[in-house]
């Protein structure tokens, strides 16, 4: 009796693992043209792309505060933030959807990381390392600029 009553709590078990994961695996597909992180699906990793602007520092957003943009989730600090990024995602997204831009001048997608991050001709940018924002920072308008010419190509690698 015992080892039948396990066999079913064994298999209770199983069954709410398996739907546990593949809940969280569909939370977590979403495009590749916005960097997200790849276990929750949170757009450049639940940071809000409003606080770079606002606050001038990276900042998690929180999951009460969270928009639907692009076929992906994002998090903002506060309802205002929200807001703003919800009347113009454009100005907040980063460029090249999170995509280093040192990297898409080259004609790669390389994610940038949300701590790595700079503001330019009121465009928000994040890197892949130290060494990519200093090579863009060195000038900016030149890397953007081919960037921008490339990114076509660069999204045609990436799954809508």
């Amino acid at each position: 009796m015992a080892a039948v009553a396990f066999g079913a709590t064994l298999a209770g078990l199983t069954a709410i693992v398996a739907t546990v994961s593949f809940e969280g695996a569909r939370a977590a597909a979403t495009t590749e043209r916005i960097v997200v992180d790849r276990h929750t699906g949170l757009a450049i990793s639940g940071f809000d792309p409003v606080a770079y602007f606002t606050d001038g520092q990276a900042r998690i957003g929180q999951p009460e505060h969270e928009h639907q943009a692009d076929g992906v989730t994002w998090r903002f600090r506060n309802e205002g933030n929200l807001a703003a990024f919800a009347a113009d995602p454009e100005v907040y997204m980063p460029q090249f959807g999170g995509y280093d831009p040192t990297g898409v001048a080259r004609g790669t997608a390389t994610p940038g990381h949300p701590r790595l991050w700079l503001i330019h001709d009121r465009r928000l940018y994040l890197f892949f390392s130290e060494a990519a924002r200093k090579e863009f920072a060195a000038d900016p308008n030149a890397i953007a600029d081919r960037a921008e010419d490339r990114w076509a190509e660069v999204l045609r690698t990436l799954v809508p």
